[in-house]
C-alpha cells in the first residue's frame, strides 16, 4: 500500500498545471493571406479593456479596421467591421506571445490566415 501511495504522489508531482495564456496590449506586426491567397501585411494595436476583453485596430495597406476582442483560455477572437461587411477572426495564443489564426468576412466564401507578432 505504501508503494502505491508513493507512486501516486510521485505521479501527481509530474503533472504540471496548464498555464493560462495572456495577450499583451501593444503593437503587433501583421502577416496574412487574403481570401484569394495573396499576401498582406501591416500592424495591429491591441488595447486591453479588462482581463479578458480588448479593442483592436488593424492598419493593413491603406485599410484601417476596428474591432472588439476577447481572450478565452488559449483562444483569442475578434469581430470587426471592414466597409459594409462584418468579419471574424479566431487566433491561437502561442507561448511566445504571437497569435496565429484564420478569418472570414460575411458574404464571402473561404477564409484567410493571419499572424500577429508582438513588436
Amino acid at each position: 500500500m505504501k508503494t502505491i501511495l508513493a507512486g501516486a504522489l510521485l505521479g501527481l508531482g509530474l503533472v504540471v498545471p496548464a498555464q493560462a495564456q495572456t495577450v499583451n496590449a501593444g503593437t503587433y506586426t501583421v502577416e496574412g493571406t487574403n481570401l484569394d491567397g495573396s499576401a498582406y501585411g501591416g500592424t495591429a494595436t491591441i488595447e486591453l479593456t479588462s482581463e479578458t476583453t480588448c479593442s483592436i485596430t488593424w492598419h493593413t495597406g491603406s485599410t484601417t479596421s476596428n474591432g472588439i476582442c476577447m481572450l478565452y483560455d488559449n483562444a483569442f477572437a475578434a469581430a470587426y467591421v471592414l466597409g459594409d461587411a462584418v468579419g471574424l477572426i479566431v487566433y491561437e495564443v502561442k507561448g511566445d506571445g504571437s497569435l496565429e489564426g484564420a478569418w472570414t468576412i460575411s458574404g464571402k466564401d473561404g477564409s484567410g490566415s493571419e499572424t500577429l507578432t508582438p513588436q
